[in-house]
């Protein structure tokens, strides 16, 4: 039976609102983004959601636990669903890094990870679902490597046109399994 899968980024941080690249670093929401964590909230906790998955940095997991406080919605939390690690470049400018990020496709940076290998746990995270959530709608909060993971695997899509493209933001995004 397919899953259904609701994609959310974290709320915004203050990394964000600076121009840094967090990678595996922390973070911590901005005053928007808690704002926005109560809003995603409002927005999908009768969405027919019958789990919540996180990435276990804390932007993310903060976002999970604002926006699902007070529900029975279970959250449940998965380094899989991490940002790419920059290793040495964690929470640097976000232009120096992201004027690279074609290079990292395959090749790790510096101490990290390469594109691949973080959609790759993203991959393994998908694979894991159908064991228990057969059948069911699951939401899931993370970053773009969460995002690319999810379109390399589910949609198809080549890492090299997920790396040439700019990240929109929108109100969630919706897979299939």
């Amino acid at each position: 039976m397919p899953i259904q899968i609701v994609f959310e980024t974290h709320s915004t941080t203050e990394d964000n609102e600076a121009g840094i690249a967090t990678g595996w670093l922390p973070g911590r929401l901005s005053a928007e983004g808690r704002e926005q964590a109560v809003e995603l909230g409002e927005r999908r906790a009768a969405d027919g959601v019958t789990a919540v998955f996180s990435s276990d940095l804390a932007r993310a997991r903060d976002t999970a636990r604002i926006a699902f406080a007070g529900t029975s919605i279970p959250i449940l939390l998965d380094w899989r669903l991490r940002e790419c690690d920059y290793g040495q470049l964690n929470g640097s400018p976000i232009v120096e890094l992201h004027a690279h990020r074609a290079d990292h496709i395959d090749r790790p940076y510096p101490s990290g990870e390469s594109w691949r290998q973080a959609t790759e746990r993203v991959a393994s995270f998908v694979a894991d679902l159908p064991r228990r959530w057969a059948g069911q709608r699951v939401l899931v909060i993370g970053h773009v490597a969460t995002r690319w993971g999810f379109e390399r695997v589910l949609s198809g899509v080549p890492l090299e046109a997920l790396a040439a493209a700019d990240f929109a933001w929108q109100r969630g995004w919706e897979y299939s399994t």
